[in-house]
Formats: structure tokens, sequence, C-alpha cells
């Protein structure tokens, strides 16, 4: 009987010792729940942040472009992505640079003037070279055309200063730096645009 006794105090004990660390566990499972909602309700956020503002940020639109307009982008779409890493990116991130062109064609570039007299010939050898730098056609950007791009693309940075609005459209500005900006000088030195192709300096 004294055994019996002694077992059921025991038993009894370890379950007193089992309580708190059971009500421990169920703290962290809500607290790590709570967390994971949080993080796809932010997430859920986002993405309806990005769905909410396409006219905005893509002009009236690519397909609402004159067919003209997108032969011209089809055209630019082949000439400028000359890079052997890159010569897939102008399919893998269509959606985004069609968007871009839209958004261009749709407001005109600005008004910016063309300037293709004056640089189509260094900008289509800079801009057909296959040697990734970027910062050699940002330089043939004129102060206003400068004001304007930073103004008008359509990417943001949020507070965290690492998440941006519209993030595919940062994403293709930094893989693609160099063609997006080629893209955008050949659309205004076009006339944003009058042909329906793209006007090199060699054609």
């Amino acid at each position: 009987a004294a055994a019996a006794a002694a077992a059921a105090s025991s038993q009894q004990h370890l379950q007193q010792q089992q309580q708190p660390l059971m009500k421990s566990h169920t703290a962290v499972f809500v607290i790590v729940a709570l967390a994971s909602a949080a993080g796809i309700h932010g997430a859920v956020l986002r993405a309806q942040r990005m769905t909410q503002e396409p006219s905005t940020a893509c002009g009236k639109g690519f397909d609402n472009l004159v067919k003209g307009s997108q032969d011209y982008f089809a055209t630019a779409a082949v000439e400028l992505w000359t890079h052997p890493y890159h010569t897939q990116d102008n399919a893998t991130f269509e959606q985004e640079l069609q968007c871009w062109f839209a958004n261009m064609c749709t407001t005109k570039c600005g008004d910016l003037p063309s300037q293709a007299l004056s640089r189509q010939e260094d900008l289509t050898a800079k801009c057909k070279s296959t040697v990734p730098d970027w910062q050699k056609i940002w330089n043939l950007f004129s102060p206003d055309e400068v004001k304007w791009f930073k103004a008008s693309y359509p990417t943001e940075e949020l507070s965290d200063g690492k998440v941006f609005h519209l993030q595919a459209m940062e994403t293709v500005k930094e893989i693609n730096k160099k063609e997006l900006l080629c893209l955008t000088l050949f659309t205004i030195d076009d006339e944003c645009v009058k042909y329906p192709y793209i006007r090199l300096g060699d054609k």
C-alpha cells in the first residue's frame, strides 16, 4: 500500500511539472501562428496594392496601344537585348517591359523632344555593345530626361528601404538596367513613337 501511495504521489508531482511546460509550448505555438498570419496578411496587402494600380503604372496598357507602337516594341526588344546573358530576358520580363513602354507612349514621354540627330549613332553603338555598362547610357540622358525618368518610372521604395511597390518593375530595372535605359532613350528619340520599328544609327 505504501508503495502504491508513493507511486501515485510521484505521478502527481510529474504531472504538475509538465503543466507549465505544456502551457509554454501552447504559448509559443500561438505566437508563431499569429506571426505567420501577420506575414501572410502583409503579403496579401502588397499583392493587392500591385493589382490595384495597373492603369496608372502601365498607362492605358500595352494591349490598347496601336499596332504600330506594338510593332515598334517588338523590334526594340530584339535589337536591344543583345548581351549573351540577357537575350532571354526580353521574354522573361515581357510584361514589365511592355508596361513601361505603354506608360511612355500614353504620356508621350513627358513631351520630351527627340535628340536622335545628336545622339542616335552614339546611342546605337553603346546599346548594341555587349559590354554591360549602363552608366554610359545614363550619361546620355539630358537633365530633363533624368528628372522625368525618376518621376515617371513606376516603382517606389517603401519605408523599410528594401521592398519596393511594384517590385517586379524594380527587379527588371536592376537586372536589365542598360537595356531598359536604351529602350527609354530610343522611345523618346523616335518621338514616343511615330514609327513601327526602332531606328538604329546604322539603318
